[in-house]
């Protein structure tokens, strides 16, 4: 066998590298992680997050995984409304995850949500192992996107839904530019005055700028091998939420059969 593809070495080293990057940023913001959140959504992220997770429809009561968990706001909706599945949060900024679970795994949570350190391109889960899945505002963090469709795709139970909630195109004027306005300079500024982190929200800024439209995500989406993909239009198409469907067993043993013939 020969040598792996020096090309090849030199894109998973810069993942890599991307990755640790990421985990360090959110690491040093994750006490203003919350406040930021509402604050720059206007409150509209409490909104945003109730639908996500009333977008999940769990197949069953199994477990729950809610990916890029950062510090537990949506896996706690999650179990709101949910009780009877337990969730499971991964993350790989440990200490998002020690926040969350610090201010809000108490009472009646305590044994009902599990935040575990993990990349989202290789889960720590076995294969059809969770009743529904949800990543909000991380798939732009992960390098290649790719590898976490495969990898939820793969812990998914047949039927269940991965629900992502993310920004749409920066690159569209939304609201005659004033979105575009927002995010070039009041959101690195806001930032950095709450946060002292302007190069956080500079991130946040450009990686939204970059991000693909709905369209070419659910083409990406459905490439990965997700049987059915939709998305939901919220506050004028700044955010989507892309609902992903894994083929149901029926569907699976019907494509087993064609395939056979």
């Amino acid at each position: 066998m020969g040598r792996p593809d020096r090309g090849f070495e030199a894109a998973a080293e810069d993942h890599r590298t991307h990755g640790r990057n990421v985990a360090d940023m959110f690491g040093r913001i994750a006490p203003w992680y919350d406040l930021l959140n509402h604050v720059l959504s206007l409150g509209q992220d409490y909104l945003w997050r109730y639908r996500l997770a009333r977008l999940v429809r769990p197949v069953g009561r199994g477990p729950l995984l809610d990916l890029a968990a950062g510090t537990l706001d949506v896996s706690t909706e999650l179990l709101r409304q949910y009780p009877e599945n337990k969730v499971l949060a991964l993350d790989f900024a440990l200490p998002m995850l020690a926040e969350g679970a610090r201010k809000k795994i108490k009472d009646a949570r305590e044994g009902r949500i599990f935040p575990v350190q993990a990349d989202g391109r290789c889960l720590p889960l076995p294969d059809a192992s969770v009743d529904g899945a949800t990543i909000a505002f991380g798939i732009r963090n992960i390098k290649p996107r790719e590898d976490a469709w495969r990898e939820v795709l793969r812990v998914l139970k047949p039927g269940a839904r991965f629900c992502v909630l993310e920004f749409g195109t920066g690159s569209r004027r939304v609201w005659k530019g004033l979105y575009n306005f927002y995010l070039d300079k009041l959101l690195p500024g806001i930032g950095r005055i709450v946060s002292g982190d302007s190069g956080a929200y500079r991130y946040l800024a450009d990686t939204i700028k970059s991000f693909p439209d709905e369209r070419t995500l659910e083409d990406e989406i459905l490439a990965a091998g997700f049987a059915r993909v939709t998305h939901v239009p919220l506050c004028s198409g700044i955010v989507f939420i892309h609902v992903a469907e894994k083929a149901g067993a029926a569907e699976v043993e019907q494509e087993s059969k064609i395939t056979a013939d």
